[in-house]
């Protein structure tokens, strides 16, 4: 993407490796550059496996003083905490799945940084993303593209971002692998260079997401009952938000063959347990849905479709529905579809748009 050197950029910055590299290559470029950490929630947790630690924050500041511009520490837990940690407590309240990556780039972190550049001055941000963002003069829209190196591709939480955002946004990391931003950030004497990459969700470091919550949220609808699809009890379970659709293990139920959450009914905290051809789906609909490509979906379209992050893409036709909703048409059935996480269309390695899965069958 060309850039344009007279802007003043804020970039965000977690502490990581990818963030400081941003920074680094922006500086690079001859960029006005300032920096901004978001204080997201209060860390419990330390270890290297979290984001958003103290130390995360100290290795923000220190990155932006090597390389010579101000930094910000900005305090965003109310609106963390009301926009991204009680949905997701909610989302499993309703027997879904939620994904709170998505929803922090949707309603925290690119609209609050804009709404910072805006009042500090700054033209455009910047992330540690690897994505690409492409200005397509026949459309006069901006395309968001996959990264250039697949393994570190994240448009797949991305797609929620809007018109207006994405004429704002840098990704310096674009064309980069892992290795050659670690290699960079070690050239650039940053002391992050061989930090390790944080796991799972942010604010639930350890990965018992039970836990969270039952103890942070006080989410803990109790014990209740495995079932077959005809509604016959198999057994007692712990609670429907410890499973998760086309889960195996862990279910604590021994039946004398494989069995797999394929259902879950949150009114009557049930959990339903089939074979494993039952999690197979040939469509899916699809809610709350945002277009990059175009404007609208107009009519039937050929994409490939992302069910999960880590999932390859699978060939369907995505169709619009009277009520705003995209119905999914798959090319060959897909494994295990959550209601909860989202689904991303893709045109070669360009972004269609996205949404949530509200259902398949």
């Amino acid at each position: 993407m060309k850039r344009d050197f007279n802007k003043k950029v804020l970039i965000a910055m977690s502490g990581g490796v990818d963030s400081s590299v941003a920074a680094l290559l922006m500086v690079k470029e001859g960029y006005e550059v300032a920096g901004v950490t978001l204080r997201l929630f209060d860390k419990k947790d330390e270890s290297n496996k979290a984001c958003g630690t103290s130390k995360d924050q100290e290795d923000a500041k220190k990155v932006a003083a090597t390389l010579g511009f101000p930094h910000y520490l900005l305090d965003y837990r109310e609106d963390f905490v009301d926009k991204v940690i009680n949905k997701f407590g909610k989302i499993y309240e309703e027997g879904r799945t939620p994904n709170p990556c998505v929803e922090c780039n949707r309603y925290i972190k690119f609209s609050k940084l804009i709404d910072l550049a805006d009042e500090l001055g700054f033209d455009k941000i910047a992330t540690g993303h690897y994505a690409r963002i492409e200005y397509d003069e026949t459309k006069d829209r901006y395309l968001l593209r996959k990264s250039a190196d697949p393994r570190k591709d994240q448009t797949y939480v991305l797609y929620s971002l809007k018109q207006d955002q994405l004429s704002r946004v840098l990704f310096p990391m674009e064309g980069l692998s892992k290795d050659e931003a670690r290699d960079l950030a070690e050239d650039g004497h940053l002391d992050v260079a061989h930090k390790k990459d944080s796991q799972d969700i942010c604010f639930i470091p350890d990965g018992d997401y039970e836990k969270f919550l039952r103890e942070e949220l006080n989410i803990n609808p109790g014990p209740g009952k495995f079932v077959d699809k005809d509604g016959k009890i198999l057994g007692d379970h712990k609670g429907h938000t410890h499973y998760t659709i086309g889960q195996r293990k862990g279910l604590g139920i021994a039946l004398g063959k494989p069995a797999y959450v394929v259902a879950i009914d949150p009114k009557k905290n049930l959990v339903v347990l089939g074979e494993e051809s039952d999690l197979y789906s040939s469509e899916a609909i699809v809610s709350d849905v945002n277009f990059i490509y175009m404007e609208s979906l107009d009519g039937p379209m050929d994409v490939k479709v992302k069910t999960r992050y880590s999932q390859s893409a699978t060939d369907a036709v995505i169709s619009p529905l009277d009520d705003g909703r995209v119905k999914i048409s798959f090319k060959e059935k897909v494994r295990a579809i959550t209601p909860g996480q989202a689904a991303v269309f893709y045109l070669d390695d360009y972004v269609v748009g996205g949404g949530t899965l509200e259902s398949a069958k």
